[in-house]
């Protein structure tokens, strides 16, 4: 084919053939590094690869590269040390702009402003001796396009796979929470139900050490066992003094959570301001953590609806036994008394005593009340309690030991007291009688010169009849005038003509039973009782004297409290 026929040249036809194959061999160049590019790189990897490029895609150089990070700030990356130092300002004078910039030292340089949908994400500034030709160019701005998609990509991968961490941290919270979740429904299933049950403090210990696989103490609030579950219940159960116990329930109310006591975590049994116990787990080894330590938080809510449940029942029942002592004391019918007595199980029909108690006023009368019914329970009498005009009244079914009561009362008050019973009544009519006797028993003790102990009423003899409690001091008297002279002569030589007088006119003034009694010598007794003659100047055979004599001894041994 000739010229004229249009055909190329052979020698411009291998010109053409070559222009096209180096072409071809950029473009195929410029695929490859947009391959490469998208493969997962960080972003400044990207970069770097990209600045390595610039000179194989044309007879550019790379001058300096940079990444924008989320505040707009412009981040040189390796290489950009060595720039010019007035690049970065020529950067920056661009606004984000792709452009021309034009430094001291002639070389023309090109700034690729790297932009993706996100915004500006990097700048790729190229340099060279001569402005490139139009297809380096082209090269040069599909570079800085793949770069610009890349470095977007990358930024949503970075973005993806931060959410992916957040969202990986966050299913396990909800995992572990959804878990928890189980646990604590599980706790207050189960302890929710034992309390519907009825099963009470024990129940409750049980339940606990199940969820807890820990052993479970129920305390009241002086450190007395009222139910343990699980093993090791130590016997006897060991209790801290009251110093040590009131410090540890001062120092657990403070503190919004359970508290750790050496091998103890202390829960506190509160249902409003009052303590009424305290649950624990036995935790040596410090294995409870957080389920362990919300089932005892709830545990302790589930026993402070417990232990409140049965403190209004037995108030409840307290006022229904106070009401009822108080009916019974002021006068009431037997039927009456007989039903209201078996509805609250206590049973009327037995012999009674009525007790009346009263301690130094120094002791408020609900903490006399207190140490009396602790007596009561420890001596195992079967009673009905009150309290009436300052004193504490008790009916006492069947047998009555009045000194240990006494005994038992004034161990915990540490205080002087005095006990009066009344005699014994076997149908409630006679209640109000005994009580009265009560009373007057009391006020005799408490006006004796041992005003502290017991008196009973049936023991008073014919001082029941003498002292009526308006004529005390006709009493007084009479005991002066027939033993006055006595009574300061065993006061003066410190002898016992008075008692020995009392004892001999109790034994029907037979010596040997009184000297037996006394546990003195015939001839002893008869100088005594000699003396007791010449001092009275009375004849003890003379009936009338005799009479006046027994009745002095016996009011005097009222007084000074050996009834």
């Amino acid at each position: 084919m000739t010229p004229e026929d249009g055909a190329v040249p052979r020698g411009q036809e291998a010109t053409t053939d070559s222009w096209w194959r180096a072409r071809l061999s950029n473009l195929y160049g410029l695929f490859a590094i947009s391959m490469m590019m998208f493969d997962g790189r960080e972003a400044a990897e990207i970069m770097r690869l990209a600045a390595t490029s610039v000179s194989s895609l044309s007879g550019c150089t790379t001058d300096a590269t940079y990444l924008v990070d989320e505040n707009g700030a412009a981040i040189p990356q390796d290489g950009a040390e060595k720039a010019h130092p007035g690049l970065a300002a020529a950067v920056g004078e661009l606004g984000g702009q792709s452009g021309r910039i034009e430094l001291a030292d002639g070389q023309w340089r090109w700034c690729h402003a790297l932009r993706g949908l996100g915004g500006l994400t990097g700048h790729l500034v190229v340099r060279a001796e001569r402005p490139p030709s139009r297809d380096e160019v082209f090269l040069l701005n599909s570079l800085g396009q793949q770069t610009a998609a890349a470095l977007a990509s990358a930024t949503l991968l970075k973005r993806e796979r931060r959410q992916s961490v957040v969202l990986r941290e966050l299913n396990d919270q909800l995992s572990t929470s959804v878990e928890r979740l189980k646990q604590q429904t599980q706790v207050h299933d189960v302890l929710s139900t034992i309390s519907a049950s009825g099963a009470g403090e024990p129940g409750i210990a049980h339940a606990l050490h199940q969820l807890t696989a820990l052993p479970v103490a129920i305390e009241d609030r002086f450190g007395n066992l009222r139910a343990w579950g699980g093993p090791g219940r130590p016997d006897p159960y060991p209790k801290v003094g009251a110093p040590r116990r009131e410090e540890l329930l001062r120092h657990a109310a403070t503190r919004p959570e359970p508290v750790r006591v050496k091998d103890r975590l202390v829960s506190l049994v509160r249902p409003r301001h009052e303590v009424l116990g305290v649950l624990a787990l036995i935790d040596p080894a410090r294995a409870a953590g957080a389920d362990e330590v919300f089932a005892l938080e709830y545990g302790s809510t589930v026993l402070a609806l417990e232990l409140s449940h049965q403190r209004s029942l037995a108030e409840a029942e307290l006022r229904l036994r106070r009401d009822l002592v108080d009916d019974l004391i002021a006068g009431t019918d037997d039927g009456s008394a007989y039903a209201r007595a078996e509805a609250i199980g206590h049973d009327l029909r037995r012999p009674h005593h009525v007790v009346v108690l009263r301690w130094s006023d120094d002791l408020a009368e609900d903490v006399v009340a207190e140490a009396t019914g602790r007596a009561v329970t420890t001596l195992g009498l079967v009673s009905l309690v009150s309290r009436h005009t300052g004193a504490v009244v008790l009916l006492v079914a069947g047998r009555l030991d009045a000194p240990a009561l006494f005994a038992s009362v004034s161990e915990s008050l540490g205080a002087e007291g005095a006990i009066g019973v009344g005699s014994r009544c076997d149908t409630p009519g006679r209640l109000p009688k005994s009580y009265e006797e009560a009373v007057r028993a009391l006020d005799i003790r408490r006006g004796s010169q041992t005003s502290n102990g017991v008196t009973r009423f049936d023991q008073l003899g014919i001082y029941r009849i003498l002292d009526t409690g308006q004529n005390h001091a006709d009493v007084v008297e009479f005991v002066d005038e027939w033993l006055g002279k006595l009574l300061d002569y065993d006061t003066r030589r410190n002898a016992e003509l008075v008692p020995t007088l009392a004892r001999y006119l109790e034994c029907g003034g037979s010596y040997g039973d009184t000297a037996a009694a006394l546990m003195i010598h015939r001839s002893t007794l008869r100088y005594r009782l000699g003396r007791i003659r010449e001092i009275t100047e009375l004849d003890l055979n003379d009936v009338d004297s005799r009479l006046n004599l027994h009745l002095a001894t016996r009011v005097w041994q009222v007084l000074r409290g050996s009834p």
